[in-house]
């Protein structure tokens, strides 16, 4: 799928001619995609074991290489780990499933907040939204990958409580992802 932008108005040819930095800064800022954030489900264990163990063979060896850049089996032993890893790796990519989630525009995602209001017992404990109703709504609306409302309420429902919320916490954190640093000018 592709990302979702929508069209902005074009600045006035006044403003562009007397300040053209300004007219390329404000296409790129127009032209960004909203951000996506992928979850990875795996449930093979020992392909994510595999990683681990060749990740930690591949700093080694990279390590011993670094250390005497002129023993070429040191040299070689480093190839063959960077080998091994790319090789656990796509061995882990492909048992795995991966799910991207892409942030809303802000007035979509203010109108789904605002139309699930938290219960009273929800808004007590301090609840801005119902996470019951709206989270398979927001699972499906910023999922890149096709999950429907009824999937989503179905993963919720049934998978353990910490991959259901790995899920939530997927599609919620999108919304609030920052891809902007306030240092100093």
């Amino acid at each position: 799928m592709t990302a979702r932008k929508t069209a902005a108005p074009a600045p006035p040819t006044s403003a562009v001619a007397a300040d053209a930095h300004w007219a390329a800064t404000r296409e790129r800022l127009m032209a960004r995609a909203r951000p996506v954030l992928k979850l990875t489900i795996c449930d093979d264990d020992e392909a994510k074991q595999a990683v681990h163990v060749a990740r930690l063979a591949e700093r080694q060896a990279k390590s011993e290489a670094e250390r005497t850049p002129e023993d070429t089996a040191a040299q070689a032993a480093h190839r063959a780990a960077v080998t091994a890893l790319a090789d656990a790796q796509a061995a882990l990519d492909a048992v795995s499933i991966p799910l991207r989630f892409q942030a809303l525009d802000r007035k979509t995602y203010k109108a789904l907040v605002a139309a699930h209001r938290p219960t009273e017992e929800q808004a007590e404990e301090g609840y801005e939204f119902n996470v019951d109703t709206l989270g398979p709504i927001l699972i499906a609306a910023s999922s890149l990958d096709g999950i429907t409302e009824e999937d989503a309420q179905t993963y919720l429902d049934t998978w353990a409580t910490s991959e259901a919320q790995a899920l939530l916490n997927t599609a919620f954190g999108v919304q609030r992802e920052e891809r902007m640093d306030l240092g100093k000018g």
